[in-house]
């Protein structure tokens, strides 16, 4: 094989200049480079890569409660804030403030749930999580989070993809580019929707931004088609199937030839997934034939549109060896606004609906012993404000968007178990001991997965970029 040839016919006219450097006298130096060719290495670009050093997961479940839930009610107890309730808020927390509703001067709101200390790490849950509590020993509580983000669609773009503005890769992308998939009859990044509602930041939030388009979320559906577009149209039998791709592969081969844009590669590839898909997802999708004690564990109903279900299938996906689950879960937006979006009401019902499935989930994960090699993450985008939103006089309880402090917690993949990080003021206002930033968070994440966040990047427009920017530092705390 002539290696430069190859080199040259897989770089396309734009790339090849961009990457010039100084001129063309750079550019003939590096063609004459004896190193592998970039066509051969792109055949298949969802193989297995090696990581930069040992990893401690191998996969990821992330759990995004979308509309962000409350902090305050649910995992960072605050008795000042209780026993401040109905108070004016004071003046220095709200000089040089934006928020996202809150007009005027707010009244402090105390939560009306209750919180006990659980399991041999004491951690302090509230009592809307009966289920989660009985799990608090492997969890990783993180107190002290902060975003620069106060609406949903920038923080949640921002949460995954270290960027507020749509355009750049998701954390699911950059994964699967670093480190392909274990299995090739799947995606590596696999994307799951409950709450009737798709998050605010869309496709966005596990689109693959400027890297090959093989990188980016595949969303599976519990109703319907399990994946739009891999079935078979009416009439066309698998035999016939396979025929039209043979001759879509030997056109796209042709224009690769021809005009040696890397993206056709990305193209083939996507076809034969799809084809091999067509055995695979089905198979995943049947969760029917789980025992009945796991569907008692997780509370499914195969068929529903739901979080359990979600859970479940997100199990089956790590178990095949997919490489990051991205769970959505709209309904956590309580601003208290009107009925049945407030604290009181609203929040208890809906975490009813998620508390024991994504319990069921991390146990189900610790005995079949994929606990140790599967970060499970739940958060929300950023957390709710310690006053009363009461948006036009609403005299319903809730809270507005808040992004210097919220909670999250993290389990399995080399996580340090019943353990609390960071904390917050008295009135849960600020992050004020161990803060830990959205690049933060990424930075472990991908550190705990074998990767050094500043070395994963990838060239576009002139430079490289990576998921964290210019940002992040690894929190060694977290780690088991």
């Amino acid at each position: 094989m002539d290696l430069k040839l190859e080199y040259l016919k897989a770089t396309t006219r734009r790339q090849f200049l961009g990457g010039c450097g100084v001129g063309f006298g750079a550019a003939a130096l590096t063609a004459l480079l004896d190193q592998p060719a970039q066509a051969a290495e792109s055949t298949n670009p969802l193989a297995p890569k090696a990581s930069h050093f040992p990893a401690r997961a191998k996969h990821v479940i992330y759990l995004h409660m979308a509309g962000s839930p409350s902090q305050l009610d649910l995992f960072d107890y605050k008795p000042k804030l209780v026993e401040l309730n109905g108070q004016k808020c004071p003046d220095e927390l709200l000089k040089n403030e934006r928020f996202a509703f809150i007009k005027g001067v707010p009244t402090m709101l105390g939560t009306p749930h209750k919180f006990t200390k659980h399991g041999a790490s004491g951690a302090e849950i509230s009592n809307l999580l009966p289920h989660l509590s009985e799990v608090a020993d492997d969890l990783c509580i993180v107190r002290s989070m902060v975003t620069d983000q106060f609406n949903h669609a920038p923080a949640q773009v921002f949460l995954n993809t270290g960027f507020a503005r749509p355009g750049r890769p998701s954390m699911g992308s950059w994964l699967t580019y670093g480190l392909g998939s274990e299995n090739q009859d799947l995606p590596g990044f696999a994307v799951l929707v409950s709450g009737g509602k798709t998050p605010d930041g869309g496709a966005s939030l596990w689109g693959s931004g400027f890297l090959p388009s093989v990188y980016q979320g595949v969303q599976f559906r519990a109703q319907g088609e399990p994946v739009l577009y891999v079935s078979n149209p009416n009439g066309m039998d698998s035999a016939t199937r396979r025929r039209s791709l043979d001759a879509l592969k030997s056109l796209n081969q042709l224009q690769l030839e021809t005009f040696g844009d890397p993206e056709t590669l990305t193209r083939i590839e996507q076809y034969e997934m799809a084809y091999r898909m067509q055995t695979s997802v089905p198979e995943l999708m049947r969760i029917d034939d789980e025992p009945a004690h796991i569907h008692a564990l997780y509370g499914t109903k195969p068929g529903e549109m739901s979080l359990a279900n979600n859970c479940l299938l997100a199990r089956r996906l790590v178990e095949r060896g997919v490489r990051f689950v991205h769970l959505y879960d709209w309904g956590w937006d309580h601003h208290g606004a009107g009925k049945g979006n407030d604290i009181v009401e609203a929040l208890p019902e809906k975490c009813k609906e998620t508390d024991k499935p994504i319990a069921a989930l991390v146990r189900d994960l610790k005995q079949r012993g994929l606990l140790d090699s599967t970060l499970v993450v739940f958060s929300g985008e950023f957390g709710r404000t310690p006053m009363n939103e009461a948006r036009n006089g609403s005299t319903f309880l809730g809270r507005d968007h808040h992004p210097h402090a919220f909670t999250l917690w993290m389990a399995g993949g080399g996580i340090r178990a019943g353990y609390t990080h960071g904390a917050t003021d008295e009135l849960g206002y600020r992050a004020v001991e161990d803060k830990v930033h959205v690049h933060d968070l990424q930075a472990t994440i991908l550190h705990l997965l074998g990767l050094d966040h500043t070395k994963l990047t990838h060239k576009f427009q002139g430079r490289q970029y990576r998921l964290t920017d210019v940002h992040g530092n690894v929190v060694e705390k977290l780690l088991g």
